[in-house]
């Protein structure tokens, strides 16, 4: 049965209308993206089918095109749509944050933090520059590395930190395993950046580890 032979209530576009788009299932979301189906099937029908397919939505939000146009009801027009899509919702957090909402809002860090981090499947250290009234300057991908850790020497980090003219900064990095629990060359490397900080007057604020999922604070654990 075609989605317009559906209860109004029951059809995706109209239920978001009506209730948010928070009431949708991850198969009712994509089925808007989608728009359409393919002989045979809905577009909510083709949608179950392929997050069956890879495993669930944010694998399939993170295929690579080659993979992604593969995939029957797919193709470079829709994978040039995502990729639009989510890097809007990349740049409105980035906005937001540019606004000055990153200690107003910790939440608002996180998730900019975490939408610019989680995804890489190698290590990335990333630090957010703030000025005197810790509003955000600028976010800065300081290194990138293996799966196993990124080399980082405070030397750049302060380096950067004096031509953004920062007075504070929050440093981030992701675990590509997913696990955020910090390692101990993580608490070291934190000390090190901390008292390299201070010789110039840059308060380290939080240390932010990015997991699959979850996330680890610095501060909240009493290490900062």
């Amino acid at each position: 049965m075609p989605i317009t032979d559906w209860p109004i209530s029951e059809r995706p576009r109209e239920k978001l209308l009506t209730r948010g788009a928070h009431s949708l299932s991850d198969a009712e979301l994509l089925a808007i993206f989608l728009r359409t189906g393919i002989t045979g099937k809905t577009a909510v029908d083709l949608a179950r089918e392929l997050l069956s397919e890879y495993g669930g939505l944010r694998p399939l939000l993170n295929a690579d095109q080659q993979r992604f146009c593969q995939s029957h009801g797919l193709g470079q027009a829709k994978f040039a749509l995502l990729q639009a899509t989510l890097e809007m919702g990349r740049r409105h957090l980035q906005e937001k944050l540019s606004k000055g909402d990153a200690l107003s809002s910790p939440q608002a860090a996180l998730n900019f933090l975490s939408s610019q981090l989680r995804d890489y499947h190698h290590e990335v250290f990333a630090c957010l520059f703030l000025d005197n009234r810790h509003r955000v300057i600028s976010f800065r991908e300081i290194s990138h590395g293996t799966i196993n850790g990124a080399s980082v020497h405070p030397r750049t980090v302060v380096k950067q930190a004096l031509s953004e003219n920062a007075a504070a900064v929050i440093l981030s990095h992701n675990h590509p395993s997913g696990v955020s629990e910090p390692s101990q060359a993580d608490q070291q490397l934190t000390k090190r950046l901390s008292e390299a900080l201070s010789l110039i007057d840059v308060r380290v604020l939080d240390h932010i580890v990015i997991g699959d999922g979850e996330h680890y604070s610095f501060t909240e654990h009493g290490l900062l």
